[in-house]
């Protein structure tokens, strides 16, 4: 009898064992744009909320980071989602030479789209050649999930939620409204005009940016205009309350399109930008990022309080993660008897014309750039009847004769992967696409910038490519996980967890520890 027992008790577990756990109602990816690792340790006392929850009960992968270059907004944003890298993602850079229309565009500019919510031309995800956790949902209910993203910017929106998402939304300074386009919808649906109509976006006029981090009566960061417009809407860009706004918005879209209500597993992507323009402005050793460190963590704070009654508590996963992260301003590393200072892209554009003139004859030989990465005029080259590769071997000399030019890669160097092997290498072939990729790919010394103020990121070192990659929610393993991971790694393992498809260029391993 007691054999029997123990025999029907080893059956029962094994099947509960084999039971799928039962999946969220919604998915949310949450990215804080240029919100470096050290974030999370460096202001820990002072959280209390969202980072807090997730840094006590979340998964938290210390040593995540991106394996591609450049370490750029839309190269990030299109990693988290698809797992790929720029090389099979086609999103190479924030913007680009596109040689197929012969013009620079970016990575979610869009001809054919027209915005919604205000005038111009819209964006879209066609840049876009692989799927997201969230197109591979939709294939495999055929569309009955609702995918949604949102953010400041329109890359940061577009690129996480996909090519099949429902709609993609981000903020006009000029309107102060929300706006899409005409990709995904032919007019805005009516709970984006309600919540534009509401003018929420109004609500910060004339306050100031007050820390929270300093003494008490500290003057204020920044002062917001008492009128309506765009010199108000772009300071309210750079402060906190930006953030408080997507998370307004984020709650109006799932109110709006009832995510989470449903039978089948919703996503939500959310981007707050105004992290990474503080960042750029001041350096990440600024008394205004720590500042809006510590307000981002109450932002999250409220979302997640949000998603609990909304949803339920025990029906959402978050994946919180950032796009890049973000180099000390030069000044203060020199300050540190550190390495660091400033380059201009135009030094290298520059030397780049000198020295092809001056060995083939005076013509336009650049026709495009990437940040300081040129493409060359082929009608040039063509018609001189050079090749490539030595026009390419010739300006990559010139480039490397610059002071504090780290490596030079020609493209046809990339192509046949005559490389090193140390991680540099690796992270720069992982951003290399043959039909979009520049003629040379730049690497800067460590700490040096393409920058003449402020401070920037784009670089394969660890200060751009290492940042938070946290998963909370039911069937995770909460703890901290220090093995090195990539954020590649985010896509897979939620296409595991909601039992579809592997996004179709991920790169990355499925976070198996992570699971309960």
């Amino acid at each position: 009898m007691r054999k029997n027992t123990i025999v029907l008790l080893l059956s029962a577990l094994a099947a509960l064992a084999a039971t799928p756990t039962k999946k969220p109602k919604l998915i949310v990816n949450l990215a804080v744009d240029q919100f470096r690792y050290d974030y999370l340790t460096r202001f820990r006392s002072e959280y209390t909320g969202g980072l807090k929850r997730l840094w006590e009960h979340g998964a938290v992968f210390t040593n995540a980071f991106y394996e591609h270059f450049p370490t750029v907004t839309a190269v990030g944003h299109s990693t988290m989602m698809t797992g790929a890298t720029p090389s099979v993602s086609g999103i190479v850079g924030n913007e680009w030479y596109d040689r197929e229309s012969g013009k620079q565009v970016t990575s979610v500019s869009d001809d054919d789209a027209q915005l919604l919510g205000a005038s111009g031309i819209g964006s879209s995800p066609r840049r876009l050649l692989v799927s997201t956790v969230g197109d591979e949902l939709r294939i495999a209910n055929n569309g009955k999930s609702k995918v949604i993203g949102i953010s400041s910017k329109d890359r940061s929106a577009i690129l996480p939620a996909g090519r099949m998402a429902n709609g993609a939304f981000w903020f006009d300074v000029a309107s102060g409204n929300f706006v899409s386009s005409t990709f995904y919808f032919p007019s805005l649906p009516a709970w984006a005009e309600k919540f534009n109509s509401s003018r929420a976006v109004d609500q910060w006029l004339g306050r100031a940016w007050t820390p929270v981090t300093g003494k008490q009566g500290a003057a204020p960061f920044a002062k917001l205009a008492a009128q309506s417009g765009p010199s108000y809407y772009g300071t309210l860009d750079r402060t906190p309350y930006s953030n408080d706004l997507l998370v307004l918005f984020a709650e109006a879209a799932i109110e709006g399109e009832n995510l989470g209500q449903g039978e089948y597993t919703d996503v939500l992507t959310l981007s707050l930008s105004a992290n990474d323009r503080v960042g750029h402005a001041l350096g990440p050793d600024s008394e205004q990022v720590h500042d809006i460190s510590v307000q981002t963590d109450r932002s999250i704070g409220h979302l997640f309080d949000y998603l609990d009654k909304k949803i339920g508590e025990g029906n959402w996963v978050v994946m919180m993660t950032a796009d890049h992260g973000v180099s000390p301003l030069p000044e203060v590393m020199q300050k540190r008897n550190m390495p660091g200072g400033r380059m201009t892209e135009g030094q290298v554009l520059k030397a780049i014309q000198a020295a092809l003139s001056a060995k083939y004859g005076q013509a336009d030989w650049l026709i495009g750039k990437s940040g300081p990465a040129p493409y060359f005029n082929l009608d040039v080259i063509n018609q001189k009847k050079l090749s490539r590769e030595e026009v390419e071997e010739v300006a990559a000399r010139a480039v490397r004769e610059l002071p504090h030019v780290y490596r030079v890669y020609t493209r046809s160097q990339l192509r046949t992967g005559s490389l090193l092997d140390d991680f540099v290498d690796r992270r720069v072939r992982a951003g290399f696409n043959a039909r979009r990729g520049s003629d040379l790919f730049i690497v800067a010394e460590p700490y040096w910038l393409f920058e003449q103020a402020g401070t920037s990121h784009g670089t394969p070192y660890n200060y751009d490519a290492h940042v938070p990659l946290i998963f909370m929610g039911p069937g995770i393993k909460p703890g901290h996980y220090d093995m090195k991971v990539a954020v590649n790694d985010g896509a897979p393992t939620l296409a595991t967890m909601l039992e579809v498809e592997t996004p179709s260029g991920a790169a990355g391993r499925v976070l198996y520890e992570m699971f309960e």
